[in-house]
């Protein structure tokens, strides 16, 4: 029986609500965090979709390689003078091949966030020690770190933009307001993410029967990920020890995490309660929660959901935050500083 050939879910040309306010590069848009920031920009009412690349799925439609994003684009080898102008870039490359790029898109006057971790640093030699040598180092003191309930002003008179981590910008939005404070004697911070944060290229031991059923700790010597941590929080006063641990959950993508904080002084429940209400009520992606929160809460979304609770007859706080990693993690943390860069509202294309 012949059936009636399949009606494309989305039109060719991208839907925008109004005059463009810059024509957007996405680099490395055949990875997850990639093929989103892409669907972003083609959802997005004010950017528009210049072009999606890719070295390994060239000449593939975006909407074949992740239908559910519906994003009907060819992907491209990266040509920068063949894609027209440009006014921004979403670079979702790997740590260590990112900055060479991104050093060619700022010498072009490009507005550029790095989703890979190549500018979160500050330090040269702890990036260095961290993830080896640098491509880039003269633009270090340009980047900043982007995330936005901490740095908003600063990212939105930036050019170049350093995307968090998934794991730091969970841990270090569930400890801010008592880092602010001055209530951290140490921390232990227990994360999980889904196996999605490890990118399309994971390897065996993201293999589906070895995450099937199955809970691990992983990074135990020292994630890449700590220092970053440790400069977010020593930047808001707190230097004290921290121990950090992430975890892989049998998931597609989420992530949780969990904050053990020896608090450096005596304070009430309803004292941090407030803390937490206070510092996180202007802000549009945080979400200050009663009950500990899931990941199944936020997904698809750019939210993030905090909980604070006390442990008296340990002395400790308990701060609890989740995200999609894929989102607040990653892409839409990415729409999110590039519209504070642009001038755009900083919620736009992100509802």
């Amino acid at each position: 029986m012949s059936r009636a050939p399949a009606t494309r879910a989305t039109p060719d040309e991208q839907p925008l609500a109004a005059e463009p306010r810059a024509r957007v590069l996405v680099a490395g848009a055949s990875g997850f965090a990639g093929a989103l920031a892409a669907s972003l920009v083609w959802r997005h009412p004010r950017l528009e979709l210049a072009a999606a690349t890719s070295r390994g799925d060239a000449g593939t439609r975006l909407d074949r390689l992740y239908p559910r994003h519906r994003v009907p684009i060819e992907l491209r080898e990266l040509d920068l003078d063949a894609a027209g102008p440009l006014d921004a870039a979403l670079v979702a490359y790997p740590h260590g091949v990112a900055a060479k790029l991104v050093l060619e898109l700022r010498r072009r006057g490009l507005t550029v966030v790095d989703i890979s971790a190549d500018f979160r640093l500050h330090d040269l030699a702890t990036y260095e020690r961290t993830y080896g040598g640098h491509g880039a180092p003269e633009l270090l003191a340009e980047a900043v770190y982007g995330l936005p309930e901490l740095h908003r002003e600063r990212i939105a008179g930036a050019q170049l933009v350093a995307n968090p981590g998934c794991y730091p910008t969970a841990a270090v939005l569930a400890l801010a307001p008592l880092a602010e404070a001055g209530l951290i004697g140490d921390a232990v911070i227990s994360a999980a993410s889904g196996v999605s944060g490890a990118g399309r290229g994971g390897g065996d031991r993201l293999h589906y029967v070895n995450v099937d059923e199955n809970f691990t700790a992983y990074g135990t010597g020292g994630h890449r990920h700590r220092p970053e941590i440790v400069q977010e929080l020593a930047e808001l006063g707190s230097t004290g020890p921290m121990t950090f641990v992430p975890h892989l959950l049998p998931l597609d993508q989420g992530l949780l995490a969990s904050c053990y904080v020896r608090l450096s002084r005596e304070v009430s429940e309803a004292e941090v309660r407030s803390l937490y209400a206070e510092r996180y009520a202007p802000e549009p992606f945080v979400e200050v929660v009663e009950d500990a929160p899931g990941v199944r809460d936020v997904r698809d979304t750019n939210a993030c959901r905090v909980m604070i609770a006390l442990d008296r007859s340990a002395g400790r706080a308990l701060a609890f935050a989740a995200i999609d990693n894929l989102w607040k993690g990653a892409a839409g943390q990415a729409i999110q500083n590039l519209n504070l860069m642009l001038g755009l509202p900083e919620t736009e294309g992100l509802g």
